[in-house]
């Protein structure tokens, strides 16, 4: 269990750091359940921290999560960046930032998302879904197989 403690001035709330794992950081505060659920953060066994509506000089307001003991797969960064494309992963060692790494999607994005066209080949036979990466921010993706555009509201993660 984290332990926050009173800051110097006594008007801060500050939160353990981790040892060794990831910040994601710059999450819009309206996507971070959205991250949370994505990578099944409620399954992890380890300590899960996170906070929401603090003050950004970049965004206005952002949410973070901090995961001890674990690092991320490329695949599970696509997600990330599915539904947060500004956040940005810290990786931490021994206390310290070792790695800042921006998310960012690669050009095609296959097997993580629902086509939401009903009529799509994906939807009725053993298909992996494919789409091409229109546009970053806001996130638009082109199915490779009905051509439908979808945008993050269409977004059902498999």
């Amino acid at each position: 269990m984290s332990s926050c403690h009173l800051g110097k001035d006594k008007t801060q709330l500050q939160v353990n750091a981790i040892q060794e794992g990831t910040v994601i950081d710059h999450i819009p505060p309206q996507n971070l359940f959205k991250v949370i659920s994505i990578l099944n953060l409620q399954k992890i066994e380890t300590q899960v921290t996170f906070g929401t509506n603090f003050d950004s000089k970049r965004m206005g307001k952002k949410a973070l999560i901090k995961i001890e003991g674990v690092f991320f797969k490329q695949e599970e960064i696509n997600k990330i960046a599915l539904v947060a494309p500004s956040a940005k992963l810290n990786i931490i060692k021994n206390y310290e930032v070792i790695q800042k790494l921006p998310v960012s999607l690669p050009d095609k994005v296959s097997g993580i998302i629902k086509c939401y066209n009903p009529n799509c080949i994906t939807n009725h036979e053993k298909v992996t879904t494919q789409f091409y990466v229109l546009e970053n921010q806001p996130v638009m993706l082109k199915c490779h197989f009905c051509e439908k555009v979808m945008t993050e509201e269409h977004f059902v993660f498999i």
